[in-house]
């Protein structure tokens, strides 16, 4: 039996499906990434915005049609978009023959065995169960870096966001699990760990009664093997001091934050339901930067709120342009259903979401242009990729660069190198967003 796994939207959701991938080689499954030889697909979903929720639905349907015609014998929906409009799958592709929630995915190797046995049964647990734990997980990001999920759902109820009625409440995974989870990573070959969840800032204090974020940063960082430890999706209200100094002081954590913000005007983000503004905003940008000169700061932003003013955009746009984020992204609000913004009056036309989308990337090109330029001269630290090839030239990313999000650094040498590699690299050149070097000698 062959398992072919789609798995959509964000790092998260890979880590379970890596989890799952886990759960049926431990029942002898075997894997393909070619849907001709496969005999079951899984789809795991996502439905953050309209367009994962459009891949997510034409992927589905596009297995459901493999289904029809007999190519494979099984299909099961997994994920986001499955747990939130499982009644709706159920009735318009009739082919998935089962559905597992989100919080469901320990029942993976159960539910395959069902439907090939004839008994088709969907899989569904308590949104605020939990988290999955299992540790011999399936590594799909090449084997020398993997994302560690520390906590599963959100508090926070961000009016334009769909994931606590698909994730349920903030549950952190118990710190002893992680590290544990961590060492059988780098026992597999893992030298960089990424810590994702819906906010990371957070973690412990369901479990503790405080944020345990440092306190986790250092027992990761006592592990021998891993070299690297990034971390993303930091609220900005929730960076303490603690948390700053912890980054400042231990060596193997990158000096590298994602701090999705969304917006910067306060209208907008008392809208957005953010427990924020601007001008906290600017103090813990400060206060980072003072402490840890040269940390790379990340930031996601959404355009075209419901309500969303001119002034409001170009207070936007002089915030981007005075802060000047080391990576930004900018994404067109999504009208998603079941959520309070999708209610709001004012509603923006798409056509002024996707210019003010525009306008912001354009600002943001000439800056990153800008701060790559800046790099010219330094050595740094860069962990190998891949190679170009038939060119004698390896494909690397600094500690300022987070896999698939960020750029690379394109490093010139006749050496022997291995993916996953580390090398000290003098930056000669810039190139747009990527930067260029030579290994450097010392």
């Amino acid at each position: 039996m062959k398992i072919l796994f789609v798995s959509l939207g964000c790092d998260k959701n890979l880590v379970d499906t890596e989890m799952m991938l886990g759960m049926l080689r431990e029942k002898g499954y075997d894997f393909t990434d070619d849907e001709t030889e496969a005999d079951i697909v899984v789809v795991n979903t996502c439905c953050f915005i309209g367009d994962a929720k459009e891949e997510s639905i034409n992927t589905l349907l596009e297995m459901a049609q493999l289904r029809k015609e007999g190519k494979i014998r099984a299909l099961l929906a997994a994920g986001c978009l499955a747990q939130r409009y499982r009644e709706e799958i159920q009735k318009e592709i009739p082919e998935v023959d089962a559905i597992l929630g989100t919080m469901a995915i320990e029942e993976i190797a159960e539910t395959v065995e069902e439907v090939l046995a004839g008994r088709s049964r969907n899989h569904y647990r308590d949104l605020n169960s939990a988290p999955a734990m299992f540790r011999d997980r399936v590594v799909t990001t090449g084997g020398h870096f993997a994302y560690l999920k520390i906590a599963e759902g959100c508090n926070k109820r961000c009016t334009y966001c769909i994931i606590p009625k698909v994730r349920g409440d903030y549950r952190s995974v118990p710190m002893e699990e992680l590290v544990a989870q961590a060492k059988k990573l780098a026992e597999g070959g893992v030298k960089e760990l990424i810590l994702v969840a819906q906010e990371t800032t957070l973690y412990g204090v369901d479990l503790y009664g405080e944020k345990r974020l440092p306190v986790l940063l250092h027992e990761l960082a006592g592990i021998k093997d891993i070299r690297w430890i990034r971390i993303l999706y930091c609220y900005p209200e929730e960076i303490t001091d603690e948390l700053i100094e912890a980054i400042a002081s231990e060596p193997k954590v990158c000096h590298y934050l994602d701090i999705p913000i969304q917006h910067a005007a306060d209208n907008v983000l008392r809208r957005m339901g953010r427990r924020t503004n601007e001008e906290e905003l600017r103090g813990r940008i400060e206060k980072l930067r003072e402490r840890i000169p040269d940390i790379c700061l990340r930031t996601t932003l959404i355009s075209g709120f419901p309500g969303e003013t001119q002034e409001d955009f170009e207070e936007l746009y002089r915030f981007v342009n005075e802060m000047e984020f080391d990576r930004l992204g900018v994404f067109p609000y999504s009208q998603e259903e079941d959520t309070a913004a999708a209610e709001m009056p004012d509603q923006i036309a798409e056509e002024v979401k996707e210019s003010r989308r525009d306008e912001l990337m354009e600002l943001q090109q000439a800056i990153a242009f800008e701060k790559a330029e800046e790099m010219v001269g330094k050595v740094l630290d860069v962990i190998i990729e891949g190679k170009v090839a038939e060119e004698d030239v390896y494909v690397a990313r600094t500690y300022r660069d987070a896999p698939n999000v960020d750029g690379y650094l394109f490093l010139n040498t006749a050496a022997s190198l291995m993916t996953g590699d580390f090398v000290k690299a003098l930056v000669t050149d810039s190139n747009e967003y990527d930067l260029i070097g030579e290994v450097y000698h010392e």
